[in-house]
């Protein structure tokens, strides 16, 4: 599938701007138990300086910076660079395009993406920029969330869509970023080398299914689309089919979603 750079870019910089007063609260809880194996990918230590590449929030950049490294941040959502900058101040987080880095040569030991290459319009160049970036012997390590088959709270929903939804007129531009022999593509497209990626797993505890579908509605771009488009009376039948089908995964109140990633990782030579 051709991939046209400026359409995607402006479909998910439309998405973040509007998501981004509610994500922190809506979806950053399915995102968080993937914080520490990333920065663990990355090597991230006392001392190194770490860029996080569209970093939201800046949840991860201040993990980070928590473990003792030199943590900036950045991101294309002028409206995620201030919760960011607000919730962060100890953080350097600037606007800026994951595809065209505003840093020097060399200037990073680790660049990290928790769950943005997928927003990106071509992953290869920008792990190409984090690449520049870095200085040698640095390293890349990144998430991407995997595909419904493996991660079930995405299937949970795609399948219920299919059973009683429908689908947009038109799909959002671009095409999937998640699989492992797509990561590890680009991980060589981009000239790295010792380059992995698995599948990581998490869970996601929400109250109901009607919450799940609030925070995806709430917190994602893609996974919006398609929950927007569908009639209320549409919607609800989804909803009941992702609560029946969910409820094998009750603990008391709530509902422990299985969540899967693949966590990515190369070095620069």
């Amino acid at each position: 599938m051709s991939v046209e750079p400026e359409a995607v870019r402006a479909f998910e910089h439309a998405g973040w701007q509007h998501a981004a007063a509610r994500y922190a609260d809506a979806f950053a809880p399915a995102t968080a138990p993937f914080i520490a194996p990333l920065l663990v990918a990355a090597e991230v230590s006392p001392g190194r300086r770490v860029l996080d590449v569209a970093c939201g929030p800046g949840t991860i950049a201040a993990a980070a910076a928590a473990r003792g490294a030199t943590a900036q941040g950045l991101d294309f959502s002028a409206a995620m660079v201030g919760i960011a900058r607000a919730m962060h101040g100890h953080i350097a987080v600037l606007e800026g395009d994951a595809e065209d880095l505003p840093y020097a040569e060399g200037a990073f030991d680790a660049v990290v993406s928790g769950f943005g290459l997928h927003h990106v319009p071509r992953p290869e160049v920008a792990l190409a920029q984090a690449r520049r970036v870095l200085a040698a012997g640095g390293r890349v390590a990144f998430t991407v969330w995997a595909a419904p088959s493996d991660n079930t709270a995405w299937g949970l929903v795609f399948d219920a869509v299919a059973r009683h939804g429908s689908a947009p007129r038109a799909s959002p531009p671009g095409a999937p970023f998640n699989r492992i022999d797509q990561c590890l593509h680009a991980l060589e497209q981009a000239g790295f080398v010792h380059n992995s990626a698995q599948i990581v797993r998490a869970i996601w505890p929400v109250e109901s299914a009607h919450a799940l579908v609030a925070a995806l509605s709430a917190g994602t771009v893609r996974m919006a689309a398609l929950i927007e488009v569908q009639e209320p009376s549409t919607l609800a039948a989804i909803v009941a089919d992702i609560a029946h089908h969910a409820e094998r995964y009750r603990q008391g109140d709530r509902l422990a979603i299985p969540t899967a990633a693949i966590l990515a990782r190369g070095k620069k030579a």
